[in-house]
């Protein structure tokens, strides 16, 4: 069983991470990876790809452990999933 507090610690570290590098960036562009970038995560599927202006980027996983490519889900009506290819 998971203890509470920790997960919710953990949330609380991983949030102040996350809004650290990522607050504030602007989207420059999204696509899905090459079949290059596919081959040296070692991975089966194209995963989306969103892009900020300073260079840093965020790939969706199946897990944490980088074991595949994963699709990224929105809360937008008309564009409610970015699939995995």
């Amino acid at each position: 069983m998971k203890n509470k507090n920790t997960e919710e610690a953990y949330k609380r570290v991983w949030s102040r991470k996350a809004n650290k590098i990522l607050k504030d960036l602007v989207v420059q562009r999204v696509r899905w990876m090459t079949e290059k970038e596919v081959s040296e995560y070692g991975w089966m599927g194209s995963a989306p790809v969103i892009e900020f202006t300073n260079g840093v980027f965020i790939v969706a996983s199946m897990d944490d452990e980088g074991n595949d490519s994963g699709a990224l889900f929105t809360n937008h009506k008309d564009l409610l999933v970015l699939p995995r290819i």
